[in-house]
């Protein structure tokens, strides 16, 4: 790794950090950095999911509060997602690099439509305010953990995206006071990306000193930009995260077309 990729890794996990301190979407970055020095795409994955995992664990300690008020759903929800986490995890390794690099553009275009859409889904959830102690067991709590499931999945297989996915999930079973559900969605977030690391990390995928670069950029990022997360508008860095998402996977599809 020259000096120059170093910097260029560094900056793009610092800005990575950031944007995931305030809104999500750091991946949109880390990830195509990567392959644009040459790695892998299924290594550049893992090695991303690896760079970002101390901002995504950290931002649990911002929801200490509301934790408490939502733990009876982590316990709920905690097993599907480390199941998931797990098979989409393993699902990338089985997957071959043609595969998955002809997969990329789409996943990111897919991640970058979620982050355009956070949006209509927080209006919707709006339409009902029951906190966590009013959700009742019935079937739109196990639909619920259904599609919390298949989110864990793509976590672990990818992972970008899966914030607004997960507060989709939620509010199929009628939670509506936004703070409890980003508690929830940030403890099982933190769930996915562990299992998938630790996966990642067995099966030799982390490219170490690339992601060694990443993490300290990304934690500074995060920290730095968590001191004054409330002040920026969290719109303005999703229209951000989307337009940077939205290009990328222009340039993705515009690559592969042209290689093919």
């Amino acid at each position: 790794m020259s000096i120059a990729e170093a910097g260029w890794l560094f900056v793009a996990a610092l800005l990575a950090g950031a944007m995931n301190a305030v809104a999500g979407g750091g991946t949109v970055l880390t990830f195509p950095a990567l392959i644009f020095f040459g790695m892998p795409a299924i290594q550049a994955n893992a090695t991303s999911t690896l760079a970002l995992l101390v901002g995504i664990c950290g931002s649990v300690t911002g929801y200490r509060r509301q934790i408490v008020q939502v733990r009876g759903l982590i316990w709920r929800f905690a097993g599907v997602s480390v199941l998931g986490g797990l098979l989409g995890a393993m699902l990338l390794t089985w997957t071959s690099e043609e595969v998955f690099s002809n997969l990329v553009p789409y996943l990111l275009l897919f991640a970058t439509l979620c982050f355009l859409g956070h949006g209509i889904v927080r209006r919707w959830l709006r339409q009902s305010e029951k906190s966590a102690s009013d959700v009742q067991w019935g079937s739109g709590v196990w639909l619920a953990i259904g599609l919390q499931f298949f989110v864990a999945v793509y976590g672990g297989y990818f992972g970008a995206g899966i914030g607004i996915l997960m507060l989709a999930a939620l509010g199929i079973m009628g939670m509506g006071d936004i703070h409890e559900m980003n508690a929830l969605k940030t403890v099982l977030g933190a769930l996915i990306n562990i299992v998938a690391t630790g996966y990642f990390m067995m099966a030799d995928l982390i490219v170490w000193p690339q992601a060694a670069v990443m993490t300290v950029g990304a934690t500074l990022g995060y920290y730095a930009a968590a001191r004054v997360a409330l002040k920026i508008p969290q719109a303005v860095v999703r229209v951000i995260a989307a337009a940077i998402g939205l290009g990328i996977s222009v340039l993705m599809f515009w690559r592969q077309m042209a290689g093919g």
